[in-house]
């Protein structure tokens, strides 16, 4: 295998370009917002920009995230072999990745209103600060959330030139549903996350994470039925909020026990809730 290969290979593990589930994650709340912001019809242009500005937005966010943990990562079973722990990219090799992908970033945001640019900054800040809230508070899964869904309030900005009330519905269900899948994954961890003294929700919830996960993914349901029904959604979205419940139930069985495995396995199953919400979306507007 060349130096080159190699050196590929690390990007594409750094940045999770080999381990698309956090761009799912991103990419199908931006895409709720997107439809409901332009009425069923979004630019196809608009709709090239966010899908990029995601896809740069994670891995840039993975690669602080790696950079912030490079002291820890070795120390906790699923991380150990990341690319910054194995001495595959340097730390320097790494803030300048993180430069080049935030100068894409910004190449893809300046073709947007002055607003969303505006909106843009949250959303670096965000990206930004997230990998050290852990070290802070026992709620970095809330700043995650919140920069998962700023996407969303961006792309009302950009198309309504303004960010109504549904708009922040969406960001609020999508910061609770956040919350709950990152608390999923972050039971994985917990374990060795509790002996090298990193915080996070799985901590501070303790003994009662499931019925607070329990509970996160019930209120996204009630907000996202609220949602349908602001905009006289029928049958097919209340549909897949059902499907969504079902799988929500399923991943409520898969953590019951506290499995490592099991829980990674919860979390990874809610590609396709985003994806099911998604669907009703698209099926209200295509059906119109």
């Amino acid at each position: 295998m060349t130096a080159t290969t190699l050196e590929w290979q690390a990007i594409k593990q750094i940045t999770r370009l080999d381990k698309p589930i956090g761009t799912y994650l991103l990419l199908w709340p931006t895409y709720w917002a997107l439809w409901v912001a332009a009425d069923g019809y979004p630019n196809l242009m608009l709709l090239f920009i966010f899908s990029m500005g995601v896809v740069v937005m994670r891995s840039a966010g993975c690669v602080i995230n790696d950079f912030a943990d490079r002291k820890v990562d070795g120390q906790v079973k699923r991380t150990q072999h990341r690319p910054l722990v194995s001495g595959a990219i340097t730390e320097q090799q790494a803030i300048m990745l993180f430069g080049a992908l935030i100068g894409s970033a910004l190449a893809l945001v300046v073709n947007l209103s002055w607003l969303t640019i505006q909106y843009s900054i949250v959303a670096l800040l965000l990206a930004s600060v997230y990998p050290f809230m852990k070290r802070y508070t026992h709620l970095p899964q809330v700043v995650l959330g919140a920069a998962f869904s700023w996407g969303m309030i961006m792309g009302f900005a950009e198309i309504q030139g303004r960010v109504p009330t549904i708009a922040w519905l969406l960001f609020a269900a999508n910061l609770l549903w956040t919350v709950a899948y990152d608390t999923m994954y972050a039971m994985v961890d917990r374990d060795d996350d509790l002996k090298i003294g990193v915080k996070s929700t799985a901590i501070l919830f303790g003994k009662h994470d499931i019925r607070i996960i329990r509970f996160l993914q019930v209120m996204v349901l009630a907000i996202l039925f609220t949602v349908g029904d602001m905009l006289a959604f029928g049958w097919p979205y209340q549909l897949c909020l059902v499907i969504a419940a079902a799988l929500f139930t399923y991943q409520q069985i898969l953590i019951k026990d506290r499995n490592r495995e099991k829980c990674f396995h919860a979390f990874l199953n809610n590609h396709y809730v985003g994806l099911v919400v998604f669907l009703g979306i698209f099926i209200e507007y295509w059906a119109v």
